[in-house]
């Protein structure tokens, strides 16, 4: 379906009044298979694990045996890396390569989007430097580095979900105003309680399948190409109403 037809149709569902303006949203942004072309943090843990019990601990979080932060501080507990060599390997993790130009997309109409993820600021930040992006706010779980062992701690941990280890919707839901509009993009499964409380979701992969289940609306994606080509949709759309 075009995007145009899809913009008409959301517009429909929120009962909004007028169209869709870019200007007055909020724009955030999953990193790890959103942002990234991979799961990073799967690929740190899969990499520098000294053995195999990762598997046992994702496939019990894949259950829900375990919650998400439960499973992290498993998993990181059997990873030994220096900062120096999980750096080197950072420096290989690829953006979509879209996102440039979203992004300068975005900048140009006045937002700045914000990057809400399970893995670690330290992390997201050092990726998004090598490819030359500054000054993004980022809110992720905490580490710190102890002779080869990863210290992970998760400031905007729920206790009461266990879905994620850092509970995203927070960061929507102080933020939200009855003049703005929460456009979230995401992938995964600590998407799922940022997307209930979002007026426009992107969603692919298990975010997609969870939304199309509980009969939520949603743009599907393929990867942030079509998210450009909405926004601009969008953008032309809003300009032809004005």
């Amino acid at each position: 379906m075009p995007f145009i037809n899809r913009l008409n149709q959301l517009e429909s569902k929120l009962q909004v009044k007028s169209p869709i303006v870019l200007s007055n949203c909020r724009v955030f942004f999953d990193f790890d298979n959103t942002m990234t072309t991979s799961d990073v943090l799967d690929d740190v843990i899969k990499r520098f694990s000294i053995n195999d019990q990762w598997m046992a601990l994702e496939k019990a979080w894949l259950e829900d045996q375990i919650g998400t932060k439960e499973c992290l501080e498993g998993q990181l507990r059997n990873v030994r890396v220096t900062k120096a060599t999980l750096e080197k390997f950072l420096k290989k993790v690829d953006l979509d390569p879209h996102f440039h130009r979203l992004l300068a997309l975005l900048v140009r109409e006045g937002i700045k989007p914000v990057i809400l993820s399970d893995n670690f600021t330290h992390i997201i930040e050092l990726i998004l430097e090598y490819h030359g992006i500054k000054d993004l706010k980022v809110y992720g779980n905490n580490l710190r580095f102890y002779r080869e062992h990863i210290i992970p701690s998760f400031p905007y941990d729920n206790p009461f979900c266990l879905s994620c280890a850092h509970c995203k919707k927070i960061h929507l839901t102080k933020d939200k105003t009855e003049n703005k509009l929460i456009v979230y993009v995401g992938d995964g499964r600590s998407d799922f309680c940022p997307a209930r409380v979002s007026d426009i979701v992107f969603a692919k992969d298990n975010l997609l399948r969870f939304l199309t289940k509980e009969e939520l609306p949603c743009i599907s994606y393929r990867d942030l190409g079509d998210v450009y080509q909405y926004f601009q949709e969008v953008l032309i759309h809003g300009r032809k109403n004005h």
